[in-house]
C-alpha cells in the first residue's frame, strides 16, 4: 500500500488495527535495500488485520514533518493510531515480523 498526505489519516491514523509505514525516498541507498523486505511482509500479511506500506517522504512531507522523520528508512508501527515503535535504518526482516507479530 501507498500513504499519502491525502490517505494517511484515513488509513493509518484512524484504523483500528496494526499498520506499519516505511518512510522512505527514491534516493535513499538503505531504503532500497528495504524495499524488498517491505514487500515480502505485505505479502505475508495480507488478509490479516495488519496494514503495511510505504511512504515517500520528498512526495508527502507533510506526514514526513508530523512524525519527525529525520532519518530513513524510518519505521513507525501504529496499532490504533497511536505509535508502538519507531525505528530509523534498515531492518531485518525477522526484526519487522518479531515486532508486528508481538504488537498484534
Amino acid at each position: 500500500m501507498i500513504f499519502t498526505d491525502q490517505n494517511f489519516n484515513q488509513e493509518v491514523e484512524n484504523y483500528n488495527g496494526l499498520a506499519l509505514v516505511d518512510f522512505f525516498a527514491e534516493w535513499c541507498g538503505p531504503c532500497k535495500l528495504l524495499a524488498p523486505v517491505i514487500d515480502e511482509l505485505i505479502e505475508e500479511y495480507k488478509g490479516k488485520s495488519v496494514k503495511i506500506g510505504k511512504l515517500n517522504v520528498d512526495e508527502n512531507k507533510e506526514i514526513a514533518e508530523k512524525y519527525n522523520i529525520m532519518g530513513i528508512p524510518a519505521i513507525i508501527i501504529f496499532k490504533e493510531g497511536k505509535i508502538v515503535v519507531q525505528l530509523t535504518g534498515y531492518q531485518p526482516k525477522e526484526t519487522l515480523k518479531e515486532l508486528i507479530d508481538k504488537n498484534i
